[in-house]
C-alpha cells in the first residue's frame, strides 16, 4: 500500500515536481527551513505557511495539497489568481485586489442573467435573514453575482469587529447556508444566529434550552441565547478576503 503523504511532504514533492531547489522555496516564501526536518516534516502546517506557499506559488492545487484530492498542478494558472485554502472546513478565498463583481440591485421587471445571492447587512433589524428565504423583500436587499468557487450557500453577510479573529477579519464576505432542522447544526463551528438582539456570528454549542456562543478572539466572553430568542440560523461555508 502506497504511503500516505503528509501536507509538508507533498510540498517537497512539489519543490522536486517543479525543479525547485529548497533554498530558493525557504528564502522566497520566509518560511524556516527547520519546519521542514524530522518530526516538523509530519506536523500540520499553519494557515500563514499555507497561505504564504499558495501565494508565492500559485500554479500549487490547494485541494490536492489539502485533500489529495485532483491533480498536483492547476491547469492556465497565473500569478495573482484566486487562492483557495481549507481551514475548519470552510472554503476561503484570499484575493489580492478588488472582488471582480459589481453588487447589484435586483429589478423587479429585468430579469439579470446573473445568479445572485442577497447580502443582508450585519446591522440590520431582527429576523432580516429572513429575505434570503425568498420572500418579497427580497427584491430589496443588495444582490451579489454567486461566488462559484465556493459550495452551496444562501446568502452572504460583511463580518463586523474582531470577536472572530483571526479565522474571520472585519470586512470578510462571509458566505453562509441555512439549517433546515436542528440536528444538521455542526456544534462548534462558526454560523450566523438571526435573535431578537439582532445578528451574531459566533461558534455556537448546544446549552439545553440555549445556545452558548463562542468568539476565537480570547478577549470575548462566551454568552448564551435562549432557543426561543433564535430566528435563523445559518452555517459559515466560507468567506471571502481582500488583502
Amino acid at each position: 500500500m502506497a504511503k500516505t503523504l503528509t501536507i509538508k511532504e507533498k510540498i517537497l514533492a512539489f519543490l522536486i515536481e517543479k525543479g525547485i531547489k529548497k533554498v530558493e522555496f525557504f528564502e522566497r516564501t520566509g518560511i524556516q527551513s527547520s519546519n521542514f526536518k524530522g518530526a516538523n516534516l509530519t506536523s500540520a502546517p499553519g494557515s500563514d505557511m499555507l497561505v504564504k506557499i499558495l501565494t508565492t506559488y500559485p500554479e500549487l492545487s490547494a485541494e490536492w495539497l489539502m485533500t489529495g484530492r485532483g491533480e498536483m498542478l492547476k491547469s492556465n494558472c497565473s500569478k495573482g489568481s484566486d487562492m483557495r485554502t481549507f481551514q475548519d472546513n470552510t472554503y476561503s478565498i484570499i484575493k489580492s485586489k478588488a472582488p471582480e463583481f459589481t453588487p447589484i440591485k435586483q429589478n423587479k421587471n429585468h430579469n439579470t442573467p446573473l445568479e445572485t445571492r442577497p447580502r443582508i447587512p450585519f446591522d440590520a433589524a431582527a429576523g432580516s435573514l429572513s429575505m434570503a428565504l425568498g420572500s418579497v423583500s427580497e427584491s430589496d436587499c443588495e444582490q451579489v453575482p454567486v461566488i462559484p468557487a465556493f459550495p452551496h450557500y444562501d446568502f452572504t453577510i460583511i463580518a463586523r469587529g474582531e470577536s472572530m479573529e483571526p479565522q474571520y477579519m472585519s470586512g470578510d464576505e462571509l458566505a453562509c447556508l441555512f439549517i433546515k432542522e436542528s440536528s444538521f447544526i455542526q456544534w462548534g463551528r462558526a454560523h450566523v444566529l438571526d435573535t431578537a438582539q439582532g445578528i451574531v456570528v459566533k461558534r455556537i454549542y448546544d446549552h439545553g434550552t440555549s445556545i452558548t456562543c463562542k468568539s476565537n478572539n480570547p478577549n470575548y466572553p462566551d454568552f448564551d441565547i435562549p432557543k426561543k430568542d433564535i430566528y435563523r440560523i445559518a452555517l459559515v461555508v466560507g468567506y471571502l478576503r481582500i488583502e
